[in-house]
């Protein structure tokens, strides 16, 4: 089965997991595959996608605590920002919504399929989707998210062979350091791989950038004080520093960013 498509099955019902299986086991005479693995949440489905690496997501949009939606945002995010190795899988949606409610779904380079899901429908979104590319697929997965008001709610941390989500509201800032983006909480640091820039339009309703390496959550901006260097290793001009509310730490404001942040606190 050397051709076979590799298959994650992502559902928080067990059962519909185990009629996703028996579908599946009936088409492998039409359609060579074999399933990787299953999962029942978000941070479960990233693990896997990070351990055996699947060709097609068979994912449920409705689940508790992340949405399908917003989990294929973080697979499309965490593929772009890789190192070139990684590949995003292709995203399949399964869906319990009415007919009404399906249009919205009907992306170019997506899929999706309304449960009870049918053998011959199944059968038909996993061929459609070994035609599409995946940054076909990433791009429809970005235009879904602003079509349905679908924005991440947490960052996907990869750490020592498990995924941890923290939620957006914990984060106090954002800071560039070398091919890693720091995220600071008020309990401790975590590492990401994803692109400032591209944090800063997706969450520019949250964070102000104070420097070019650093993003500050507005929330978290107690006031600013006036730095004035003293002594040869402090040497240079008086620059202004952000004071936060959780933690003793201060980052820097660049001056072209001043005009820009020395009005959020009033």
């Amino acid at each position: 089965m050397s051709d076979a498509i590799s298959i994650l099955i992502v559902d928080d019902e067990p059962v519909a997991r185990g009629r996703l299986r028996e579908l599946l086991a009936d088409l492998a005479p039409e359609f060579a595959h074999r399933i990787v693995g299953e999962a029942a949440n978000a941070p479960e489905a990233l693990s896997q996608i990070d351990a055996v690496n699947p060709q097609i997501v068979l994912l449920d949009v409705q689940m508790p605590g992340m949405t399908g939606i917003e989990l294929a945002r973080h697979i499309s995010v965490r593929a772009a920002s890789g190192d070139g190795t990684r590949t995003m899988p292709l995203v399949i949606f399964i869906t319990a919504f009415d007919e009404f409610a399906v249009d919205a779904f009907d992306v170019q380079a997506i899929d999706y399929m309304l449960k009870p899901v049918r053998a011959v429908r199944l059968l038909e979104a996993l061929k459609k989707a070994v035609t599409r590319l995946p940054s076909e697929q990433a791009s429809a997965i970005d235009q879904l998210a602003k079509a349905t008001n679908t924005r991440r709610r947490h960052l996907s941390v990869h750490e020592r062979g498990r995924v941890i989500l923290v939620p957006l509201e914990q984060v106090i800032y954002l800071k560039a350091e070398l091919k890693y983006i720091t995220v600071r909480t008020r309990e401790r640091e975590y590492l990401i791989e994803e692109s400032l820039t591209s944090l800063e339009e997706e969450f520019a309703d949250r964070f102000v950038r104070i420097h070019r390496n650093a993003l500050v959550a507005r929330p978290s901006i107690a006031g600013f004080e006036r730095v004035t260097p003293t002594g040869e290793e402090d040497a240079g001009d008086p620059y202004w520093q952000v004071v936060l509310r959780e933690v003793a730490e201060r980052l820097p404001v660049s001056r072209r960013q001043w005009s820009t942040v020395k009005n959020l606190v009033t």
